[in-house]
């Protein structure tokens, strides 16, 4: 009795080990993965998150802007039609 649980407890050990270094293996896979997806990317030449809001936030900011101006634009060229037509109609 005593040796049957002596070997259980050495499988219990055996299957511990093994359970922690297949532990430890997934890991370093999942670092060599996440190192190799960093490299692809990397080669793709792929913009990061941050670089593409700020760049996102820019063009919102020239459109704001750019409608901002067309809106002066319209109001100067009516402006000048009602100028050409109160000259016109002396």
């Amino acid at each position: 009795m005593q040796s049957e649980n002596r070997f259980f407890d050495d499988l219990a050990k055996v299957a511990s080990g093994a359970l922690g270094s297949l532990a430890g293996f997934g890991s370093e896979v999942e670092t060599r993965l996440r190192d190799q997806a960093e490299k692809v990317l990397a080669r793709m030449d792929v913009v990061r998150r941050e670089e593409f809001d700020a760049v996102k936030a820019m063009a919102a900011k020239a459109r704001e802007t750019q409608e901002a101006l067309e809106v002066r634009v319209a109001a100067l060229e009516a402006e000048i039609a009602a100028l050409r037509h109160e000259r016109d109609t002396r």
